[in-house]
């Protein structure tokens, strides 16, 4: 999803929304449900509406689909992407479904932006890229959008040794205790991805998922996406 949005040049709180939407869907069903390599390219297709910076052409959300699958995820899949403009749209309806239309997300950013307007540039950028990291977890589901913030440029003033941060925090009046318990699981993560060989692991993780079948007419059989009967 990052490298999708990034690829379209859609702000960070698009492709935040996305991801937040693609997890969601995931929590309450199974891959074997829908694809998770067109749930991805929906989630983006949503969100650039909800997030009112203009639908995207799903033409051409296909072809950039097909291109970095072919060049930047080609270590992980071998096969071309087989999915059409009617399938992203037929998914965006399933989707919609799931989430009973709660579309709006809150995001960390709006919040990070508020809190670093005294601490300046260098703890505001690093902050920014440590919530980035964050959508590889589940954090954005778990903890509201201001803690997450705070425990971001909390980590950003610790690693550039900001004294004017320490003493800003000094006097919040949010328990530092909350602050250090995200800032662990983001650290955790960290750990976690500094021992992940991304083209070493992800190729027999992608094996072992289970997808929809293909029917020999296209449709996804066994898919929500594809059935709506099957949709509960």
């Amino acid at each position: 999803i990052q490298a999708l949005g990034e690829t379209n040049k859609l702000r960070q709180q698009v492709i935040a929304t996305a991801t937040v939407y693609f997890k969601r869907f995931y929590i309450l069903n199974s891959f074997k449900s829908i694809d998770p390599f067109l749930m991805a390219p929906t989630c983006i297709f949503l969100a650039s509406k909800v997030e009112e910076c203009g639908p995207i052409p799903i033409q051409r959300l296909i072809t950039v689909c097909s291109s970095l699958i072919k060049s930047k995820f080609n270590f992980a899949m071998t096969n071309d992407f087989l999915y059409r403009p009617q399938h992203v749209l037929e998914c965006e309806f399933y989707l919609l479904e799931m989430m009973d239309c709660c579309l709006i997300v809150h995001q960390p950013y709006r919040p990070l932006t508020t809190y670093a307007e005294s601490l300046g540039p260098e703890v505001l950028n690093t902050a920014w890229h440590i919530i980035n990291d964050t959508l590889r977890c589940d954090i954005i589901l778990t903890h509201p959008p201001y803690l997450i913030a705070l425990s971001a440029l909390h980590m950003s003033s610790v690693i550039h040794n900001n004294d004017n941060a320490m003493k800003w925090f000094s006097e919040l009046t949010i328990s530092i205790e909350k602050i250090t318990q995200v800032s662990q699981q983001i650290i955790q993560l960290y750990e976690l991805w500094r021992g992940f060989e991304e083209k070493k692991e992800i190729p027999g993780i992608l094996f072992r998922m289970p997808r929809p079948r293909m029917s020999h007419s296209g449709s996804l059989a066994g898919s929500r996406c594809s059935t709506p009967s099957g949709m509960r």
